[in-house]
This record gives C-alpha cells, structure tokens and sequence, in this order.
C-alpha cells in the first residue's frame, strides 16, 4: 500500500490508521504562527462508523487504501441478509441489510449498486442516487393551492414518509434523492 504525507490528505481518502480503516471526512489545512504547519483531519471508521479528529503534520506518513468497487445486482433480501450478484462472474454474496442504513428502502429488485471492497471484505453498498417510486397515499389535488414551497406528506410503495408538491397525485410515479430522502421530479 502507499504511503502519503499528512499533508496529502484529500476528502475521500481511505487511511489504514491504529489498525482500521478510516475514510477521511473533513480536512483542514493549519498553518500557525509558531511550530510547522498540520492538516486537521475528521476521520469516520469505515467498519463501526466512529469518527476521530486527528492532526497529521506534513512530515507524518499514513497508509493510503485502495478499495475496490463492484458493480453487482440486488437479487432479494434473506432474515435480514441482502443478496448481490456479480454480473460478470455470476458469485452471489450476501451482506447485512443495515450496510445501507436509512436507504434500504430505496433497494429495489435487479437494482445494480456498487460495492466497495477492502480485499474479500465488504465495506459499503452505494445504490443510485435517484430513484422512481409510486406515490401510495396523499392528500388529493386542490385548484388553486400553490403556494410557493408548500408541501404535502406522501407516502411511498416502499413505505417511506416524504414531502412533496401539491400538484403530485396518488398513484403517480416520482423520482426521490436516495442520500436526502426527498422529492426531486416527476417520472
């Protein structure tokens, strides 16, 4: 693996740093008036999600990581386990659903995400970052109700809560952010 100098640090970055693996979140760059220079670095645990502040001083070397990233396709979910395939090998493997956390939900059947890996393990699942959903439940229509930015809870096919415009009817297709969970256009 490649070691950078602290000061290389970059947003994004995967560091091995006290035996885990850290993505780095923030990144600061100091430079006071007395001593050398350091970047601040907030870093998040890849694994168990903590996060740690650190100072790195230029002359400090950390171990970069490459993680390798896989497209594979969402087959179903079993006792809490997701199943992917690799489209070009045709492997299966399963993961815990809660590596998606909030944006389960958003996985639908033969849906491809993509997986980082750190040698054979598995450390994230990234799904699209739109998604079409149907609208299950709503207010209905009012003439003459638009307001500027008034909004109206709905309620999705995969059972998520979000807000969206007056003019969306019950039974109409949406596209939602899957990272913000909100309305973002018609289909």
């Amino acid at each position: 693996m490649p070691k950078i100098n602290g000061n290389e640090i970059r947003p994004g970055n995967v560091l091995e740093h006290e035996g885990g693996l850290w993505a780095a979140v923030k990144v600061n760059h100091v430079k006071p008036g007395k001593g050398g220079a350091f970047a601040q670095v907030e870093l998040k645990n890849l694994r168990d999600g903590r996060k740690l502040n650190e100072r790195f001083r230029s002359e400090d070397k950390v171990e970069q990581v490459r993680l390798e990233q896989k497209d594979q396709q969402f087959l179903y979910e079993n006792d809490g386990m997701l199943v992917f395939m690799d489209n070009e090998t045709f492997e299966q493997i399963e993961l815990p659903a809660d590596l998606l956390g909030d944006r389960r939900p958003f996985l639908q059947d033969g849906m491809v995400a993509t997986i980082e890996y750190y040698g054979d393990e598995a450390l994230s699942v990234q799904i699209p970052q739109k998604v079409t959903c149907k609208v299950v439940e709503t207010e209905p229509v009012v003439k003459g109700q638009t307001a500027a930015n008034s909004y109206k809870p709905a309620i999705l096919d995969n059972g998520v809560r979000i807000m969206v415009p007056p003019f969306i009817a019950q039974d109409e297709d949406i596209i939602v952010h899957t990272e913000t969970m909100e309305y973002s256009e018609r289909a």
